[in-house]
């Protein structure tokens, strides 16, 4: 193993993450800045229209535990080159979508296949190889970048204005693939490993100690395998976790806040800003997210899990524009919140199921967040064209809040559990 320098190169591969999720998951979360003009344009109900996001969340939560899968064995780096050719190439031709259909083909089943290959199912398996230590933190830093992929919006927003939506939708692809590929190809390293390092808080083997083949084959049947995982109810707890809290009570409200807000008789341009500060919320949150490290993460998820919903009281008292202040605090404690559990959640997996098949186990979590976001978006717009308000889908949100922290709670990864041996 090669000494380490003055910087561990595990924080070059975790900044490389985060402008990574900025970009790709800037596709996904600009969908609230999109929803509006699409809707204008060509009068589709907000239910039937929000359905491309539901069937993107589905079709992700079916593509991450495959490419998790895959990660494990093949090669990540290029699997994340083709990912962002493909989601790249998806954005781009959103801008030729006449048909309701168009919608749902590209934007709901091309572009979640894409951001499974360099998205979370990829980047959390790689900074939990990189950081035994500390990796709580690490996870906040990298996933930085999707509170910032909210900040992100404000660009095709500002294109929009000048030249429409479509041409917004160009500009994000053409973007991506400028940034991301001589990025990931030059400076992304999926383990340490591959530099000649070993994990963030692991020490150097002992010479005097060597592996021996039986030492090698015992601690590889003492390891946690997908097959393993699945029969144990922590990984279900945590599934139904991320199920409960972004995929439906998240995506609920971020899918519609922006129509919400232009309801409320707010620009399009506030709608955004209003989105930029919410991830630069969520961004603190994430960094926040080290105290897991040290309170716990069944605490930290218990703190996020109030501030959001004390955020949704807030955004259901607002009726008109003329108290501004309420939309902020709602984007502020909305977005402390949902910052601070999106890493503590996969620490919390990590703590009990890391290993060499963690990319494939951390896939099956990231499920849960497609399969609850595969019916929240759809069922704000629905709740709201039966009944012309988004009253009963915010409360809604904040019921699913409460459930998720309960179960997340019950996962209980501060007790940890050993792997079954393998005979």
């Amino acid at each position: 193993m090669t000494v380490r320098g003055s910087l561990f190169y595990g924080w070059v591969v975790v900044a490389v993450m985060c402008v990574v999720m900025i970009l790709v998951y800037g596709v996904r979360h600009s969908f609230s800045v999109f929803f509006p003009p699409i809707l204008d344009e060509f009068g589709w109900g907000r239910g039937e229209t929000a359905v491309m996001l539901s069937l993107h969340l589905f079709f992700y939560g079916l593509a991450a535990p495959v490419i998790g899968t895959i990660t494990d064995w093949w090669h990540p780096r290029r699997i994340l080159l083709i990912g962002t050719v493909i989601l790249s190439s998806a954005a781009a031709l959103c801008s030729l979508a006449t048909q309701l259909w168009h919608f749902y083909l590209i934007f709901g089943l091309v572009t979640p296949i894409g951001l499974a290959c360099c998205g979370s199912p990829v980047v959390n398996p790689t900074i939990a190889n990189w950081f035994s230590k500390n990796r709580g933190l690490a996870l906040g830093v990298a996933q930085m970048g999707g509170g910032l992929s909210f900040v992100y919006v404000v660009y095709p927003e500002f294109i929009m204005s000048i030249a429409g939506w479509r041409t917004a939708y160009v500009a994000m692809g053409v973007t991506m693939l400028i940034i991301l590929i001589p990025l990931v190809h030059f400076f992304y390293r999926y383990h340490p490993r591959e530099k000649g390092l070993i994990a963030h808080g692991l020490s150097e083997p002992t010479p005097d100690k060597p592996e021996t083949q039986e030492n090698a084959v015992q601690a590889k049947n003492q390891e946690w395998t997908l097959s393993a995982a699945v029969r144990t109810p922590q990984l279900w707890l945590m599934v139904l976790s991320q199920t409960f809290f972004w995929g439906t009570g998240c995506y609920l409200i971020l899918a519609h806040v922006g129509k919400f807000a232009q309801d409320a008789g707010y620009s399009g341009l506030f709608a955004a800003s209003m989105f930029a500060l919410y991830g630069v919320s969520m961004v603190v949150g994430q960094l926040s997210a080290a105290i897991s490290d040290w309170i716990g993460r069944e605490v930290t998820v218990v703190i996020a899990t109030g501030l959001c919903v004390v955020g949704l009281a807030v955004l259901l008292s607002v009726v008109d524009n003329s108290e501004p202040w309420r939309l902020y605090f709602y984007a502020i404690s909305f977005g402390l919140g949902a910052g601070l559990q999106a890493p503590t959640i996969f620490a919390g997996a990590a703590d009990l199921f890391y290993g060499r098949h963690f990319g494939s186990i951390n896939g099956v979590v990231l499920a849960g967040m497609g399969f609850g976001g595969a019916i929240g978006p759809w069922v704000g717009g629905y709740l709201y064209d039966l009944s012309g308000t988004y009253q009963q889908a915010i409360i809604l949100s904040a019921a699913t809040f409460i459930v998720s922290a309960i179960a997340f709670c019950f996962s209980a990864p501060r007790k940890g559990i050993s792997p079954p041996t393998l005979r």
